[in-house]
């Protein structure tokens, strides 16, 4: 990894051919380790509300991929010029066990559905049915728990995510 010339091996332990190769591949090493211990600490920093901002960017992520070829969910449009978000069909503010939930994200048009519009509901719905389901839909729409989620819940819906996002590339 350091050397750019190729050497011979005097023993099979031997990872570099001199001593200026070996300082840096030292330095290196103690960069990827200071790097490790430096995100280990910011991690530890964190607040729940930075963790489940975390996991709301991936999970919108994986909601834009999962979606790119389709309409906006609300209004239909298909213009490629606009950008889109991952539009809640039930809010993170009151459902927030639904959050994380794919069936009550999908792709919308920012700027028209989602800020002007709030949401857009009205043409949202009928759609949502079309694309899931009535069944699925009126599920959304009854009664859920409150659900309280630790950092460590979070932590793993964010890796969920991560992994589907890895998969769609």
């Amino acid at each position: 990894k350091i050397c750019r010339e190729e050497y011979e091996k005097f023993n099979s332990t031997q990872k570099v051919c001199s001593t200026k190769c070996a300082l840096e591949l030292v330095k290196q090493n103690n960069d990827k380790a200071w790097r490790k211990e430096k995100k280990q600490r910011k991690d530890k920093l964190k607040s729940k509300a930075d963790w489940l901002a975390e996991a709301q960017k991936v999970c919108n992520e994986y909601i834009r991929l999962r979606d790119k070829d389709e309409p906006c969910i609300s209004c239909g449009t298909e213009k490629p010029d606009i950008q889109y978000c991952a539009g809640h069909y039930l809010t993170r503010g009151g459902h927030q066990k639904l959050r994380f939930n794919p069936f009550n994200i999908n792709k919308q048009c920012n700027k028209h559905c989602n800020l002007m519009k709030s949401g857009n509901i009205s043409g949202y719905r009928p759609r949502l049915i079309d694309k899931i389901g009535i069944e699925a839909v009126e599920w959304l729409e009854g009664y859920h728990a409150p659900q309280k989620l630790s950092i460590d819940d979070i932590k793993e819906i964010k890796q969920y995510y991560k992994d589907l996002i890895k998969e769609m590339k």
